[in-house]
């Protein structure tokens, strides 16, 4: 008994530091608020974000499952930290490679670690249907929190960036004719293939109305 409660409070400690990890994307980007998103944050609103968009949308989607790939594919940063490509923190397969070890080494002393395990892969494949759907839902919680920030005014798109991958975007996304920080951060996932039709649409309605 005393092992099982140890297990359960060491597995809740570490988790619980995912409310104060900061989102990298925004302290990258510059946005200046008094807190910004933390990674728990971002686990919450995806959860939120998936219903609402497969309800909507009739996607016929297994919500429960996308439900806890979203759930446990940021837990790995409650160790290695919520690290960011486009800022070179590192590349995407050095990232994949430290998160997957750490949910690895977390999950470990978990009796039902072999079924967190397959979500957890299957979502890092995506090539399931719940997996696509789960890595778009992902990307687009960001674009939401851009928008969050910029009808907040805690967003400067028009002062140039330190960090020189993110100048180069937030260049070029100037020379498309984005102006603001969740235009460019959307039209930029987009360039990316990050997103089918709906959430394509979804994401353009983000960009051009008024959402919080």
């Amino acid at each position: 008994m005393k092992n099982k409660l140890k297990t359960i409070c060491d597995f809740y400690a570490i988790a619980h530091k995912l409310t104060n990890t900061l989102r990298t994307g925004l302290v990258a980007w510059g946005i200046k608020a008094e807190r910004l998103e933390s990674v728990a944050e971002h686990v919450y609103a995806t959860l939120m974000l998936a219903f609402a968009v497969n309800s909507e949308f009739e996607l016929g989607q297994d919500i429960e499952k996308v439900a806890l790939m979203l759930a446990f594919h940021e837990l790995g940063e409650a160790v290695v930290g919520d690290l960011d490509v486009i800022a070179g923190d590192a590349t995407r397969e050095e990232k994949n490679k430290l998160e997957a070890d750490a949910v690895s080494k977390i999950l470990h002393p978990l009796n039902d670690k072999g079924m967190v395990l397959k979500l957890f892969n299957e979502f890092e494949a995506n090539k399931t249907a719940e997996a696509k759907f789960a890595r778009q839902i992902d990307v687009l919680e960001a674009c939401f929190q851009t928008k969050y920030c910029e009808e907040n005014g805690c967003t400067d798109f028009v002062t140039p960036r330190k960090d020189g991958i993110i100048e180069k975007i937030r260049q070029d996304s100037i020379a498309r004719g984005f102006t603001t920080m969740a235009k460019a951060w959307i039209e930029y996932d987009k360039r990316e293939g990050s997103f089918d039709k709906v959430f394509s649409d979804i994401a353009d309605y983000v960009a051009g109305n008024k959402v919080f």
